[in-house]
């Protein structure tokens, strides 16, 4: 079976979580895990990192650093893995949701400010599968409106927004370290920020509210959000290979696109001019009027050995958020026909151009 993602892990990750293992320092302190934050910040161009133990505790402790309580409001994209929703309930406020931009996918940024109300306090948009937001007038809206910005950048490491990698246009960045991501530390997850009474008080809540200064002596009600030191090493040995597998799935993307552009039926993925995608997730759109759906489409792929995934059903349709007044058509379209292929920067070329014939295949049937 091709997987639909697949990390990479090689000798240099061995080296370090031995040498982890052998100091003693596996758990939440250790060496590694300043040095993680330290490196990834850097790569982002933003002054402060604070690890986490998943990027949906990144978001919490994002949404909890800067207030956002009870009877606020977030902006949210409907088209969005369900955490980015889940995180603005868990402190207490209500995620508003913004119908998808049909080029990109990700938040439509024309359609923020009529979803605005008194009670809206930040807005949280996500650099889906890799693909930046418009980052420019969301920043607008935000200076405009005096409300925060939280970027959920857990898909998209290293991808740039007009030559800037994005995690640093927000008062708050927050990226995951999944197995399949860019690169991975297992679980993990990372906040970034330029301001550092914001990373102090991410460091105190992640640690459950204890004084960084005062060991033992808590100044709020804190979590056990901490990355462990092995996790760390681990993601030290994976930001020395960052810019190679990225410009790996980059590469993977240009030939899938080659192959792909022929091929009655599929709509492929944009990268807009003032953008860089990294191509977390190879996705692209099926035409309704095809002979197969989309989801008989994904049974068959299985069965010729080739793992794929939809694309996220809208959060705005699922149990957890209904009953609600939302009719979002561009992300319930994008979702009914989108399908993720393997995305791995590990694919080989051999494995890609079976991938596009296979679906070539059961599209002509």
């Amino acid at each position: 079976m091709i997987p639909v993602a697949k990390p990479l892990i090689g000798n240099r990750e061995w080296e370090l979580v031995a040498d982890c293992i052998q100091s003693g320092w596996v758990s939440s302190q250790g060496k590694y895990i300043a040095e993680f934050e330290r490196l990834f910040s850097a790569f982002c161009g933003v002054k402060y990192g604070v690890a986490t133990c998943n990027g949906t505790t990144a978001l919490h402790l994002a949404l909890l650093a800067l207030g956002i309580g009870s009877k606020d409001e977030v902006i949210v994209p409907t088209l969005t893995f369900i955490a980015t929703a889940n995180a603005v309930r868990y402190v207490g406020a209500s995620p508003v949701f913004v119908d998808s931009d049909p080029n990109t996918w990700c938040m439509d940024v024309g359609k923020i400010e009529k979803s605005l109300t008194q009670r809206t306090k930040a807005i949280i948009p996500v650099h889906l599968y890799g693909h930046p937001c418009d980052m420019d007038p969301i920043m607008e809206i935000v200076r405009k409106h005096h409300l925060w910005v939280i970027e959920d950048a857990a898909e998209a490491h290293g991808a740039e927004y007009k030559g800037r990698r994005v995690g640093g246009f927000g008062d708050i960045s927050c990226f995951s370290f999944f197995g399949n991501k860019v690169i991975t530390t297992g679980e993990g997850g990372i906040c970034l920020t330029n301001d550092e009474e914001l990373a102090q008080k991410m460091q105190r809540l992640r640690n459950q509210g204890m004084d960084i200064h005062k060991r033992y002596w808590h100044t709020d009600i804190g979590y056990n959000y901490r990355m462990t030191n092995i996790e760390a090493a681990i993601g030290v040995a994976q930001m020395e290979k960052i810019e190679e597998m990225i410009a790996r799935k980059r590469n993977n993307a240009q030939l899938y696109s080659e192959l792909l552009k022929n091929v009655e039926g599929v709509t492929l993925p944009v990268e807009e001019k003032w953008a860089k995608s990294i191509y977390w997730m190879y996705s692209v759109l099926i035409d309704e009027n095809q002979p197969v759906s989309r989801d008989e489409l994904i049974l068959r792929l299985g069965k010729d050995g080739i793992e794929t995934r939809p694309l996220f059903y809208p959060v705005h349709l699922q149990p957890p958020y209904i009953p609600n007044q939302y009719s979002l058509p561009v992300a319930e379209e994008l979702s009914r026909r989108g399908i993720s292929l393997p995305s791995s920067a590990a694919l080989k070329k051999e494995q890609i151009e079976y991938i596009v014939q296979s679906l070539a295949k059961h599209l002509e049937e």
